[in-house]
């Protein structure tokens, strides 16, 4: 699978990606068009990609935080429970040179640690059809991650439907091809 970083300073620099439907990357039509509503969507909430904290939760190749970071993000904390991908994400970050600015935490984004301080922006990625996003959404607000005002980007199947759980304001949703981006607020 051919995987690229899609803006920023590292724009066009390759990614590992596992083969598979363990890990399955936000394609690159999504993940441009995301980057590009976080950039310049009309709440004022979107504009903060530079010099923002952000989370990577369910993050695979780290293809989500690897953006971010290329595109101005300060530091990038991934939480992915699969160990091969543990492996290939710290792999990608040390590849684009990455590394002193990326957090690898081995873990499930729906038990996730108690955060240091909490994140501007989280991506959440989770596998399709598992019900994963809300459950991991309330337990990164729970154990500090997401604080009032912090932006979430979650991706899901677009027949899977999503619900906004309670303390999230949603804000933008779109559908590319098989998936669905929803953006929500942390109220």
């Amino acid at each position: 699978m051919s995987l690229r970083i899609s803006g920023g300073r590292h724009r066009g620099r390759p990614l590992q990606a596992m083969e598979g439907l363990q890990v399955r990357p936000t394609g690159a039509r999504a993940r441009e068009a995301a980057f590009d509503i976080l950039a310049h969507g009309a709440p004022a909430a979107f504009r903060r990609l530079r010099d923002a904290e952000v989370l990577d939760a369910f993050a695979g190749t780290g293809a989500l935080g690897l953006e971010a970071l290329s595109r101005g993000a300060a530091r990038a904390t991934f939480i992915e429970k699969d160990r091969a991908a543990v492996d290939l994400l710290r792999a990608n970050a040390e590849r684009l040179g990455e590394g002193a600015r990326s957090h690898v935490i081995p873990g499930d984004a729906t038990r996730p640690p108690p955060a240091a301080r909490p994140v501007d922006i989280a991506f959440l990625d989770p596998p399709y059809g598992e019900g994963l996003a809300p459950l991991a959404l309330v337990a990164l607000a729970e154990a500090g991650w997401l604080a009032t005002g912090s932006v979430a980007m979650v991706e899901t199947a677009a027949a899977d439907g999503f619900t906004a759980p309670a303390g999230f304001r949603l804000i933008d949703q779109r559908r590319y091809g098989k998936a669905a981006i929803t953006f929500l607020v942390r109220e």
